[in-house]
């Protein structure tokens, strides 16, 4: 057989095999793509039953767009037009201020609090004994000096200072005012006698009846304890 009749019988399976080979692969068609209810000029073919879309043109349909970084691709889409609608809206609506808070009644006075009334009794006991001592020392001729009533006025300063850190109710705090008052003016009585003993000014031992600030020391101390006695704050004026 010459060489010529060899390649035209080498031909022949393949020229039969083309035609079979392309069949293999997949009857194509160009069909339409209907979009929400709407024709469009996507093109849509189908391979071994399966449709396929081009991308980009899905792209474009939908108002996107279609972006690639090396074997990865990105479809991206807008917003549907309800989301748009909705956050105009929101920017071009302005919202309403909150409500004010319901006004609510004051919660109402406990009276005092045990621990202030503890503190309390206590503070104007050791403001007695400070009395006390400056009276007996004036009344018995004794030399009045700082350092005389010094351990009265410290143990005075911290039950009053007691009283300040236990008073939490409204009653305790308008009735530390007024024991804050006491004790200043307790304070005034006692610096005023001292300094007229350094002075060398001449005490009488019945001075302190005929002094208003001791009156005054005196009928605050009363009101004093009529409110510790009966657990509520009332204010007659004798303090101010």
């Amino acid at each position: 057989m010459t060489d010529k009749q060899t390649r035209r019988w080498l031909l022949l399976p393949l020229i039969l095999f083309l035609p079979t080979a392309l069949l293999s692969q997949g009857h194509t068609q160009k069909r339409s793509l209907i979009l929400n209810g709407q024709s469009t000029d996507v093109p849509l073919i189908q391979v071994n039953g399966h449709p396929y879309i081009g991308l980009e043109a899905l792209a474009d349909a939908l108002h996107g767009s279609v972006s690639s970084s090396g074997s990865m691709y990105a479809l991206s889409l807008p917003p549907p037009a309800s989301e748009n609608t909705r956050t105009l809206a929101a920017q071009s609506t302005p919202v309403p201020a909150p409500p004010p808070p319901a006004a609510q009644a004051p919660p109402a006075d406990p009276g005092f609090s045990r621990e202030f009334l503890r503190a309390g009794i206590e503070a104007m006991a050791t403001l007695r004994e400070w009395h006390a001592a400056l009276e007996a020392a004036m009344q018995n001729g004794i030399p009045l000096s700082a350092g005389l009533l010094a351990p009265y006025r410290a143990n005075a300063t911290t039950t009053v200072g007691l009283a300040f850190v236990a008073a939490t109710t409204p009653s305790d705090r308008k009735a530390y005012e007024l024991l804050n008052l006491e004790f200043q003016n307790m304070t005034k009585l006692s610096d005023k006698y001292v300094n007229m003993r350094a002075n060398l000014t001449y005490i009488a031992p019945d001075a302190l009846q005929q002094d208003s600030l001791n009156q005054k020391i005196l009928t605050c101390g009363r009101s004093l304890g009529a409110m510790a006695a009966s657990g509520q704050f009332s204010d007659n004026g004798s303090c101010r």
